[in-house]
């Protein structure tokens, strides 16, 4: 696999990649992770999730718990080796990674290595040695022996005892081996390859994945290798075109996965599906101890086959089977535009993404609010966790009519730019504009200039705080990379990693990712009843 099969470039500064049907882990719901009283007391209850093989928890706990005492050294130990887990259990849960990469020859294998160092130590934001990147890859192996997931495909020759021999035998030998190039590196990790097959039948694609996955747990946490289902679903994303049942879902162990969004004109939505509830089995499987990952794939499927969904709505506290038929879908980034406030000219716009469609879809919401009595807006941004750069300026520039709207900086002079705003077009109305902890990049990007330029109120809760530009490359195989490649600014040149940017208005409620689309939801919602007394007060003054 050589680099010039590279042949795509895109630049993204979405979150977590999420997908329709997808999994929406941005900002998990972790509220209970911060109620310990100490350090050690956090640090004890990640320990008991790791060893309840609860991979996903004991990262929350120790993500959250590092907020508080961010210098805590097993904490930050904790929070890596869970991560790592949960990325080999997602991995090994997709079934696109086990059919097209762990049947590579290791010569093919050690070629896909190859070309990621190379595109990672040229792109990557900051430089990154070949040393860092194989010892990360190192630790995957090496916690890779003990999980679950990645044991269930060894042959039955590689017993437990052989592989705890060779996983001491990696400890003990190459653990932050010194390296200066790639050759060498492709060198050790064809060694490490061939000495795991002979200590404990290893196969050599499972060895040399572990090296070109794993090593990006030397980089951020939003570069990573995508899978070819993976790479598909965020094309897809970006398009606003999918097949399947037009949900999103978020997995709740115990309880199944959850409907966070139910899209319109979907199979899910003409089949009844509700926003709230959850589907507890798939095809007669019962999902609610399922792998999230796992229970999405048997979501999956080709456009026209149906799927037997059996769905709990907890309020009722109801069961019922639903059987939805797979079909492409459009997915809006502006499922709502509608006025809530005729008689003072107050409209409102949901936007849960910024994709290849949306300044065509954003015009057209405007001229329609616009000849329906538009004197102001509330711009909803809560729960968007980001999408295109150019589209998020572009986005932007339908409100504001001077100056810089967003920089980039990177180590290449491509990641230098600064995005103008230009007068012809703008809309000048009042604008509220809404965010919470699970508004990300792009979203981050029209909240920092909406606040830098004085061109409106930010209401609601802090942002995620994601302050980076991701840029996607086409690797052969169907495989993708995202790879963190600039960091963005806002007008006045701040960034906010982590902290998210504070909205001039703080409203004391819950980042729910379930929000109700109906006129009555929306004039009962916390942050939408404070950006109407903001917007009456405004046009009572004017």
């Amino acid at each position: 696999m050589s680099d010039n099969r590279v042949s795509r470039r895109s630049r993204l500064i979405a979150s977590l990649l999420t997908v329709l049907i997808s999994v929406a882990w941005l900002a998990p719901n972790t509220a209970a992770a911060t109620d310990y009283a100490s350090a050690t007391q956090a640090l004890q209850q990640g320990v008991r999730y790791e060893r309840e093989r609860q991979w996903l928890k004991a990262l929350e706990i120790y993500e959250q718990s590092l907020k508080r005492w961010p210098e805590h050294a097993d904490l930050q130990y904790g929070l890596r080796r869970a991560k790592t887990h949960f990325a080999i259990q997602q991995r090994y849960t997709d079934r696109s990674f086990r059919r097209e990469l762990l049947t590579l020859p290791k010569s093919e294998a050690l070629d896909l290595l190859d070309v990621v160092l190379e595109r990672v130590q040229r792109n990557y934001v900051k430089p990154v040695s070949v040393g860092s990147f194989v010892a990360h890859g190192t630790e995957s192996l090496y916690l890779a022996l003990t999980n679950d997931h990645f044991l269930r495909y060894l042959p039955a020759t590689a017993t437990r005892d052989r592989i705890e021999t060779f996983r001491r035998h990696l400890s003990k030998t190459y653990w932050n081996y010194p390296l200066h190039d790639r050759p060498s590196a492709r060198y050790l990790v064809s060694r490490i390859a061939d000495e795991a097959h002979t200590m404990a039948d290893l196969p050599s694609a499972m060895v040399v994945m572990e090296y070109v996955f794993g090593g990006f747990n030397a980089l951020d946490d939003y570069s990573a290798l995508l899978s070819p289902d993976r790479y598909a679903d965020l094309n897809a994303l970006i398009e606003g075109e999918l097949v399947g049942l037009g949900v999103e879902i978020k997995g709740e162990t115990g309880r199944g996965l959850k409907l966070i969004r139910v899209l319109p004109d979907s199979p899910a939505r003409e089949s009844g599906l509700r926003a709230g509830e959850f589907i507890v089995a798939i095809d007669g499987r019962d999902c609610r101890q399922m792998d999230t990952g796992a229970a999405a794939d048997l979501l999956r499927g080709r456009q026209g086959t149906p799927v037997r969904i059996r769905v709990e709505n907890p309020q009722l506290g109801t069961e019922r089977d639903v059987v939805v038929v797979r079909r492409r879908v459009h997915v809006r980034s502006i499922p709502v535009a509608r006025m809530l406030d005729p008689r003072n000219g107050i409209a409102y716009i949901r936007m849960t993404a910024f994709q290849r469609e949306t300044v065509r879809e954003l015009d057209a919401a405007l001229e329609d609010l616009h000849r329906r009595g538009m004197r102001s807006l509330i711009w909803d941004l809560r729960g968007n966790p980001g999408g295109l750069l150019d589209v998020a300026a572009e986005v932007l520039d339908r409100f504001i009519d001077h100056g810089v709207l967003v920089h980039t900086a990177g180590r290449s002079p491509f990641e230098r730019q600064d995005f103008q705003a230009h007068a012809a077009g703008t809309w000048k109305i009042p604008l509220v504009v809404l965010i919470d902890g699970h508004s990300a990049s792009a979203s981050e990007i029209v909240a920092g200039a909406i606040r830098d330029l004085n061109r409106g109120t930010l209401v609601g809760r802090p942002s995620y705080g994601k302050w980076s530009v991701q840029s996607i490359y086409r690797l052969g195989g169907g495989l993708g990379m995202r790879l963190t490649t600039a960091w963005f600014y806002t007008p006045d040149g701040h960034r906010y990693p982590k902290t998210g940017i504070r909205p001039h208005v703080l409203v004391d409620a819950e980042d729910e990712l379930v929000l109700d689309d109906s006129l009555t939801g929306l004039l009962q919602d916390p942050d939408i009843v404070r950006s109407l007394e903001i917007l009456r007060r405004d046009f009572a003054q004017r």
